[in-house]
């Protein structure tokens, strides 16, 4: 239940009114399509999250690969 104390200085009522605030500005059509985009959104952030993670595993892994390759004179 620790969720809901944070959650504590909103009443149920106070939620009703955002709801339907949004509903107003949004329409019941247009909810469903910003969720969509936003889940769509989180799941490409989260994707490039792990390739970003997997390239930096390969440069732990091959470090002389990762030197540059010139020479001294």
């Amino acid at each position: 239940m620790y969720t809901l104390t944070i959650l504590t200085p909103f009443a149920a009522w106070h939620w009703i009114i955002v709801i339907l605030v949004v509903l107003l500005l949004f329409g019941g059509k247009k909810i469903p399509e910003l969720m969509r985009g936003l889940g769509s959104g989180i799941k490409e952030f989260k994707d490039s999250v792990k390739e970003e993670d997997k390239t930096t595993e390969v440069k732990k892994e091959n470090p002389a690969s990762n030197s540059s390759n010139t020479t001294v004179n």
